[in-house]
């Protein structure tokens, strides 16, 4: 069963890492990688890695979990990505700073801002039609939609969402995508839009380095693991695994528009 870790922070792995990592990806069935970028810096780390190994695919933003990048930042980023834009797969990570804005530290916190930054990287992947990317959960999330909705964005990608029923319902609706991390096996509100949502836009990804828990306690998070996504989600949904790996496989090469390498 092939698989594609379709959300990774692959260039913020510790150099020994990222090495065991991309050397163990044929072994452990992982065809290809959608390493997603923090910023400038990030992009360009993604974009050397692409470079060096085809299975990795970047995919070039901001992460909306950090301060704000001043105007002179943001341009430079923006006119990169432009400058760039037939080495990606897609826009991301791009979204809205749900853990920011909710931190009790944050009292002052600008939330307007994040917004016109997101509606900034929703009208450049427009602009070069690639897909977005995005870190959007809890109300954050209808926020996004909305964005998406008015610049009549298809092809969206939730990844590690966490939401109400309606949203959930609304991003069914508009066609927008999610993926799963291994928090699958153990998470209640993971396991619910898991349920709710339909097979053909599901895929599975890692978000690595982020640890896990229970089970992946103390393990270095790794591509490998979203076999174990595919398993926990087949079983939620009642598929044989080998049906439910060739959907999510399928799913993420044709919303990335990956070719046939291996």
């Amino acid at each position: 069963m092939k698989a594609i870790d379709a959300h990774i922070h692959l260039d913020k792995y510790p150099e020994d890492e990222r090495e065991l990592i991309i050397n163990s990806l044929g072994e452990n069935q992982v065809e290809a990688l959608i390493c997603v970028s923090m910023d400038l810096a990030s992009c360009k780390e993604n974009l050397r890695l692409f470079e060096n190994c085809p299975r990795i695919h970047p995919a070039f933003g901001y992460h909306p979990e950090q301060p704000l990048p001043s105007d002179a930042e943001l341009d430079k980023l923006l006119n990169w990505i432009s400058r760039h834009k037939e080495k990606m797969v897609a826009i991301g990570e791009v979204g809205l700073p749900y853990y920011m804005r909710t931190d009790s530290k944050n009292a002052h916190f600008s939330y307007e801002g994040y917004i016109e930054l997101l509606e900034q990287f929703i009208l450049l992947a427009k602009k070069l039609n690639k897909p977005v990317i995005l870190h959007a959960v809890y109300d954050d999330a209808p926020i996004a939609c909305g964005l998406l909705e008015k610049h009549s964005i298809e092809k969206a990608h939730f990844h590690w969402f966490k939401g109400d029923r309606k949203t959930v319902e609304r991003m069914i609706a508009n066609g927008y995508h999610v993926s799963f991390t291994p928090d699958i096996l153990y998470e209640k509100e993971t396991r619910e839009v898991a349920e709710l949502y339909p097979l053909q836009l599901m895929m599975a990804e890692t978000d690595g380095p982020w640890p896990f828990e229970e089970r992946f306690s103390g393990i270095m998070t790794q591509p490998a693991m979203v076999l174990d996504v595919v398993k926990e989600l087949a079983l939620i949904k009642g598929v044989p695994v080998e049906q439910a790996g060739s959907i999510f496989h399928a799913n993420t090469k044709r919303f990335y528009k990956l070719k046939d390498i291996f």
